[in-house]
């Protein structure tokens, strides 16, 4: 490089303001299984904090949920998944963010019936809310509309028929497994 562009690219990295070097902030923010954030235990309710946590939310390279606050990394402790899904009568799957989402089989299903699945935006789980109307849509590989046993026998780990949902395979899972499975860790800390 000549003299004239190392002095311009001194001038030019004189004249760009640098970010301060701040600590990642751990267990201040949370989100809960209904996709409710919480800052140190308590709700969110603010509309513009809410909409700043959601579109600054994202994953970093180790499976940690965190939301960027300018040059802060802020962690996120997950009670159950990064996303959480509400079912709308359109059909759609939408995300606490409100981004609509697609789920990818196979979706797991814990002992309490809970429904875990990866999506193109992340790990998810469905709202509680939803559960009766996630279930009522099981359904067998033949289609036939999956029973309360087929779906108490998927619980209990015993035998059960494939079970499938929007065509999509649903297994049983350990609720301890699923971070691991769908590659996501809900409590990040810091390097010791």
């Amino acid at each position: 490089m000549s003299q004239a562009g190392h002095t311009l690219a001194n001038a030019a990295a004189e004249l760009t303001p640098a970010w301060p070097m701040v600590p990642a902030c751990y267990g201040w923010l949370a989100l809960d299984a209904r996709g409710i954030w919480r800052l140190r235990g308590e709700t969110v309710s603010h509309g513009g904090l809410i909409a700043f946590l959601c579109a600054h939310y994202a994953r970093d390279e180790d499976g940690c949920w965190l939301v960027h606050n300018g040059p802060q990394r802020v962690f996120v402790d997950l009670e159950a998944a990064p996303l959480i899904l509400r079912l709308h009568p359109d059909g759609s799957l939408r995300s606490h963010t409100g981004r609509t989402v697609t789920p990818v089989a196979p979706l797991l299903i814990d002992a309490d019936g809970n429904a875990f699945m990866a999506t193109g935006d992340g790990p998810a789980m469905i709202d509680d809310r939803d559960l009766a109307t996630f279930a009522s849509a099981l359904t067998t590989t033949d289609r036939a509309a999956a029973g309360d046993d087929d779906l108490l026998a998927l619980l209990g780990g015993g035998h059960h028929p494939d079970l499938r949902w929007r065509g999509l395979a649903v297994e049983f899972c350990a609720r301890g497994d699923i971070p691991q499975r769908l590659g996501y860790r809900p409590c990040p800390a810091p390097a010791a």
